[in-house]
C-alpha cells in the first residue's frame, strides 16, 4: 500500500529534546532537538519510503478544550525556553524538505492529524495507508485498519507500529475504547480529571464487561459498592472528560494530497542547512534519499522532457 506519513511535530520535539544530551555548533547554537527530528525525518523517509508525508505542530493559542476546562493541562510543566528557541529551525528543516506545515488556532496537532488522516482514508487513493508518528498514546484512539501510529523509540533508530490488533494486546481494550478509558481513569498529563478513585484496572475491567461509557451509567444498577456510588456521583465529569480526552475529526482544513508527496525537494537547500548546523552525518542520510526520490531539480527536468512529446 501507499504510504502517508503524519508528524506530530512537538511530540517529536519534545521526544528528540529529553532523549539527546545537549550540544552546539561551533557558534554556540543549542541544537539536539533539531538534530533528532532532522535523523527522525531522514530515518522514516530511507526506511520507510512513503509516497506521500506532512507535519502538524500545535499553535501557541488556547485550544476550544481550554475553553470548556480551564485547568486543561495546567499542571503540566512548561518546557524550557531552549526547546522553544529550536523550533524554528526545525520549521526550516521541514520547509527544506518541501513537507507541507498543517496547524491553525483552537486545536491541537492530534486533532489535525486525526482530521487529516480521516480525510486519507476517503482519497480515491484506495490502497493508502496513514501512519501518525508520534510519542503521544494519546492518538490510539484513532488507530484502525487505514490508520496505525508509529512511535519511534531507541533514539528514533526504531519504531513500535500500532495496530488495532497491537493495541488490543497492549491494553486490553480497542481503540475506540481509549476515549471512555481516558473518561474514566483520566489523564494526569493532561489533567483530564476522570472518575476520582477510579484506576486503570478498574477502568479496564468496566470496559472489557459494558463496552463503553454509555453502557456502563445504562448498566449502573448492576454495580455494587464504592464503585457503583463513584461513578452515580461523579457523571458529569466523566462525560466532560471524555470530552476532553476525544480528538475531534473535523478541524476546518482540507487534506491537499499531491502536495505532500514526499520526492519534491532542494538537496541543495536542505545540504546547505545541514552543513550551516554541522549535521555532517546525516548529510550521508540525505544522499540515500536522493537516490531513492530524485531532486526537485531531477523532477523538473523530467517534466520538461514529458513536456516536449
Amino acid at each position: 500500500m501507499k504510504k502517508l506519513f503524519l508528524i506530530d511535530g512537538n511530540a517529536i520535539i519534545h521526544r528528540a529534546f529529553h532523549a539527546i544530551p545537549p550540544f552546539t555548533t561551533s557558534k554556540g547554537e543549542l541544537i539536539n532537538a533539531v538534530y533528532g527530528f532532522s535523523s527522525m525525518l531522514l530515518n522514516i523517509i530511507n526506511n520507510q519510503k512513503p509516497e506521500f508525508i506532512l507535519v502538524s505542530f500545535d499553535r501557541p493559542a488556547k485550544t476550544f478544550r481550554h475553553k470548556e476546562f480551564a485547568d486543561y493541562k495546567a499542571t503540566r510543566v512548561k518546557a524550557p525556553d531552549e526547546l522553544y528557541a529550536q523550533i524554528p529551525r526545525i520549521k526550516k528543516v521541514v520547509e527544506a524538505f518541501s513537507i507541507p506545515i498543517y496547524e491553525i488556532d483552537g486545536f491541537e496537532a492530534d486533532d489535525v492529524l486525526g482530521t487529516l488522516a480521516l480525510q486519507a482514508s476517503t482519497q480515491k487513493e484506495e490502497d493508502l495507508s496513514s501512519y501518525i508518528v508520534t510519542g503521544d498514546m494519546d492518538t490510539l484512539q484513532l488507530v484502525s485498519d487505514k490508520v496505525q501510529v508509529f512511535a519511534p523509540y531507541k533514539g528514533f533508530q526504531e519504531a513500535i507500529i500500532y495496530t488495532p490488533q497491537k493495541v488490543l494486546a497492549k491494553h486490553g481494550l480497542t481503540p475506540s475504547q481509549i476515549i471512555d478509558y481516558k473518561a474514566l481513569k483520566g489523564d494526569s498529563s493532561d489533567n483530564i480529571p476522570g472518575v476520582p478513585g477510579i484506576g486503570d484496572k478498574t477502568a479496564t475491567a468496566l470496559l472489557q464487561k459494558y463496552k463503553t461509557l454509555d453502557s456502563i451509567y445504562e448498566n449502573l444498577h448492576e454495580l455494587k459498592g464504592a464503585v457503583h456510588d463513584k461513578l452515580e456521583n461523579n457523571k458529569q465529569i466523566a462525560y466532560k472528560s471524555q470530552y476532553l480526552a476525544t480528538i475531534v475529526l473535523d478541524v476546518p482544513m482540507t487534506l491537499e494530497l499531491d502536495k505532500c508527496k514526499t520526492h519534491k525537494f532542494d538537496s541543495e537547500k536542505i545540504a546547505a542547512l545541514f552543513e550551516e548546523l554541522e549535521f555532517k552525518s546525516l548529510l550521508g542520510k540525505l544522499g540515500r534519499f536522493n537516490s531513492h526520490y530524485g531532486t526537485k531539480a531531477e523532477e523538473e527536468k523530467v517534466t520538461s522532457q514529458q513536456s516536449l512529446f
